[in-house]
């Protein structure tokens, strides 16, 4: 399942019955500026229509183009349903359509590498487009979002971010490396498949968009902080924005977890502390369905888990709720009291495992080959008041866009929406309600309501998964909200059970929660409603 993208039919331009004038203008004006800028719109070229079905040789031509500090290496058709990804990928591309498929090679830097791909339907596209993000340290081509976007009927890209596999050790020794990865290879790769598309289709695309989760979620932030111009419409979700300030709390829970063997929380005893989480806070919202709907709204103690007697399968130990109260807790700079990073929510206790063997490689690595530029580095030795500063100082924003200057990006029309599950083990879900009350601060409540949406989702995990429904589609909802005006009130979730829909529910624009009318299956989505709590 693709969460936050989705799969519905494709909404926009079939039907319209638009004109395609192909002009040598649009196509001269994108080759000649290397995609660097957007196409003039006053260029006499008309969006084509989304019927049109271009030959094979409109494909290979574009192997032929030239670019601004980028190469295409390819440009091939692709027939429908023969598409093979590269061993590792995931399989079912057996129902893609017939689509141009361009790789480039992109070199902003003398020391950059960055390679990305273009698909661009030959039949169907809906006069759009759409790049995918990455997660985590991710240097490789996101085959299924890239499928999930044709089948809509977009062209698409994504990039590699410019380097190799899931590690951050490319960044030793290489800044512009760390450049690429932070921000420029997502803009680079944008401004190339433009030009690609101007190329092809002989006008510019209506809209662009852009979506990613997790780490996707992050380089969502940056393009909209950095370059308001790539995209009129954005996705973030469960973003990892603050990747310095999150990593040191990854890493601290992992100390918490592993310094002191008695510390440790095996990990079939986090059912226990589930369990005693929902016992407390699950009714709070009236209805008792295994999902906490607002943990901020209820204060929950690990202590009622301690042990009353000798250590057992059904308890924790003192040191181990002292662990837990660490989970919950957010970790804050021992020289200044403020926080750093804010703690985990109750109800996403069965998905800590993780961190009972170590820290996560994003923290991991972080610190490893980008502030300590040592791969033999022990996370154990990290010190919040030794290294905070520090490590701020080195990341200067290039990896963490943290800004809530969004000015640019909504004044000239953009939206930016944002999702994220309660019951995240990654990110921390409090990271997107205060960057959401800084945007407030920064921009005054009308234009966060105007241009930005904020969706919680109980009982979700980190992009996905969890007790909750978790199954939904952001990118139907930005783009009526973007392309006619139509801010989306809520958003349906789904819980899929042996491939059925168990569950649906709203998801609700913060700081609004779902509030059950009081009759009718708990379990449908119509009876409940969203309302200020």
């Amino acid at each position: 399942m693709i969460v936050g993208v989705g799969c519905g039919t494709i909404s926009g331009l079939k039907g319209r019955g638009w004109t395609l004038m192909r002009t040598m203008a649009a196509v001269t004006f994108a080759i000649l500026l290397g995609g660097l800028v957007y196409l003039d719109r006053s260029v006499n070229a008309q969006v084509p229509s989304a019927h049109i079905s271009l030959d094979a040789a409109a494909c290979e031509r574009l192997a032929s183009l030239t670019m601004s500090n980028a190469t295409v290496t390819s440009a091939q058709v692709v027939p429908a349903g023969q598409f093979k990804p590269p061993a590792g990928a995931d399989a079912g591309f057996a129902d893609l359509p017939s689509f141009c498929r361009v790789a480039l090679t992109i070199a902003p830097s003398r020391d950059s590498d960055i390679k990305a791909e273009t698909w661009l339907p030959l039949s169907g596209w809906n006069a759009k487009f759409q790049e995918v993000g990455n997660g985590g340290w991710s240097g490789d081509i996101q085959y299924d979002a890239l499928a999930e976007a044709l089948r809509r009927g977009y062209a698409t890209a994504s990039t590699d971010t410019g380097h190799k596999g899931g590690s951050a050790s490319f960044a030793l020794g290489h800044p512009e490396k760390v450049i690429d990865f932070g921000y420029r290879a997502i803009h680079e790769t944008a401004l190339k498949s433009k030009a690609i598309i101007a190329a092809m289709y002989g006008a510019a695309q209506r809209f662009s968009y852009f979506t990613g989760c997790s780490g996707g979620g992050r380089q969502a932030f940056a393009e909209a902080q950095r370059y308001p111009e790539d995209f009129e419409g954005i996705i973030a979700g469960a973003p990892g924005y603050d990747r310095t300030d999150e990593s040191f709390q990854l890493v601290a829970l992992a100390q918490a977890m592993l310094r002191d063997p008695a510390s440790r929380i095996p990990p079939e005893k986090l059912s226990v502390l589930h369990q005693a989480a929902l016992d407390t806070c699950d009714a709070r919202d009236g209805v008792k369905d295994g999902i906490i709907n607002d943990p901020t709204r209820c204060k929950f103690d690990p202590a009622v888990t301690q042990c009353k007697g000798p250590d057992g399968s059904n308890c924790l130990t003192q040191a181990q709720v002292e662990t837990a109260k660490k989970f919950y807790a957010p970790l804050n700079d021992p020289k200044t009291g403020d926080e750093v990073f804010p703690g985990f929510e109750p109800g996403s206790e069965l998905r800590w495992a993780g961190l009972a063997s170590g820290p996560l490689t994003m923290a991991d690595d972080l610190f490893k080959y980008v502030v300590f530029q040592d791969p033999k580095w022990d996370y154990m030795t990290l010190d919040v008041s030794r290294h905070l500063a520090l490590a701020r100082k080195i990341d200067n924003g290039t990896i963490s866009p943290t800004s809530p200057n969004l000015k640019p990006f909504v004044g000239r029309g953009g939206k930016l929406l944002i999702y994220h599950g309660w019951g995240d083990q990654n990110v921390a879900p409090r990271s997107s309600v205060e960057y959401y009350k800084k945007l407030v601060a920064a921009l005054g409540q009308h234009q966060v309501d105007d241009s930005v949406r904020l969706y919680m989702a109980p009982g979700m995990g980190h992009c996905g998964g969890g007790e909750g429904p978790n199954v939904f589609d952001t990118l139907t909802a930005l783009e009526q909200w973007r392309e006619h005006g139509v801010a989306p009130k809520e958003i349906i979730a789904s819980q899929i059970t042996n491939g059925s829909v168990s569950r649906m529910r709203p998801l609700c624009p913060y700081p609004q929660v779902a509030q059950y009318k009081g009759t009718g299956s708990t379990d449908q989505a119509e009876n409940f409603f969203c309302r200020l709590p």
